[in-house]
């Protein structure tokens, strides 16, 4: 595979009309942070807060453009309106759209993690039934096409049914679900590249009858690449739940993430600790097998909320294999209600209305 280089792209961008300057995006100063690795090309184009969504058409020619390079497998192209001296973090109702809308979908929260093994899925199937548990209209959509969870965790098989023009979700517990998992045999390796796995989930977005909902809950793939950084970028999303373990090396990487959904202003409604503490089952010891508190002290250092911790427990696992996780499996446990209590954090902070409180539940 020939080499990219910065040059050759630059060229490239120096060949498209910006149509608010008549410039070429280069000359007008707008190409920033170009990087290459392994074929794939991400930059940035910086514009004026506010003007965004003018914007959209330059930032797709200049995709377009960087793409028709040789050796070129895939492009992200983000616009950024950050300036100098401006952190400041977005409110969770400003206005985030990248994009058009999903009809008749209120809010559209996305649940991340900075790497893989932190029961990140696992977390957004629960988070969407305790939505629903508190009285919201809920779906939930899998945007992990390499490594679709949602089906098994949610005991739904076989394919949707279509009405012709577009897909029906599946449904299960009272949630509406999407994922690639329906369209695949589960041990099927999706050997796809970074535009086919976007037009994906364009479709599984825009081309689904989801019908009226309160939140849709998007379960991200691990990780801050392609893939995530384009759904950040070209989604209109409410805000982003990040999700990790205790451990400093899952905590580096939750880093990264709520330092991604800072470069394309998508507020960050918290951080979860997951499989925080664990009490054996026989003697009733507790320990704290990946540390404690340390996503905590990570919210309080970065200044996001902390939403709650969730333990590790045989159960929580048991009942997700299974699929009935446990909010529907032990509605009335412990570990249904630090779900639900993180459900009605997130249901305040996106303004979701209707959203009864969390029932209180007693433990003998």
């Amino acid at each position: 595979m020939p080499e990219i280089s910065e040059a050759a792209i630059l060229e490239a961008l120096s060949g498209i009309a910006d149509p608010a300057t008549g410039r070429d995006p280069v000359s007008g100063g707008r190409i920033q942070g170009i990087h290459v690795k392994d074929g794939r090309v991400r930059f940035a184009l910086a514009v004026r807060p506010g003007e965004g969504p003018e914007q959209e058409g330059l930032r797709q020619a200049c995709e377009k453009a960087v793409a028709a390079l040789p050796g070129v497998a895939g492009v992200t192209a983000v616009l950024t309106a950050e300036r100098d001296g401006d952190r400041r973090r977005p409110t969770p109702l400003e206005d985030t759209k990248k994009g058009a809308g999903i009809d008749n979908v209120k809010a559209i929260v996305a649940v991340a993690s900075g790497k893989g093994g932190v029961g990140k899925s696992t977390t957004a199937v629960n988070l969407a039934l305790a939505l629903q548990a508190l009285g919201l209209q809920v779906g939930l959509l899998d945007t992990d096409i390499y490594g679709p969870s949602v089906p098994r965790l949610m005991g739904l098989a076989g394919k949707p049914r279509t009405d012709g023009k577009v897909l029906l979700p599946m449904e299960n517990h009272g949630i509406k679900c999407m994922s690639m998992g329906f369209m695949v045999d589960e041990e099927t390796a999706m050997i796809w590249r970074g535009p086919m796995v976007m037009s994906a989930i364009t479709q599984m977005l825009g081309d689904v009858a989801w019908g009226a909902l309160d939140v849709l809950v998007l379960d991200l793939p691990p990780g801050t690449g392609d893939a995530q950084l384009t759904i950040a970028q070209r989604v209109p999303l409410t805000g982003a739940v990040v999700v990790s373990t205790p451990q400093d090396l899952a905590l580096l990487d939750a880093r990264r993430g709520i330092a991604m959904f800072d470069k394309v202003k998508v507020p960050t409604l918290g951080i979860i600790e997951n499989m925080s503490t664990f009490v054996c089952p026989n003697c009733g010891h507790e320990s704290h097998i990946f540390g404690h508190g340390g996503a905590r002290a990570q919210a309080a250092r970065l200044g996001v909320d902390f939403l709650g911790e969730v333990p590790l427990d045989m159960a929580i696992r048991e009942t997700s294999d299974a699929g009935t996780p446990i909010v529907v499996a032990q509605p009335d446990g412990p570990h249904a209600r630090a779900y639900l209590d993180i459900a009605a954090a997130v249901a305040a902070k996106i303004g979701a209305e209707g959203a009864r409180k969390p029932p209180r539940i007693s433990i003998v």
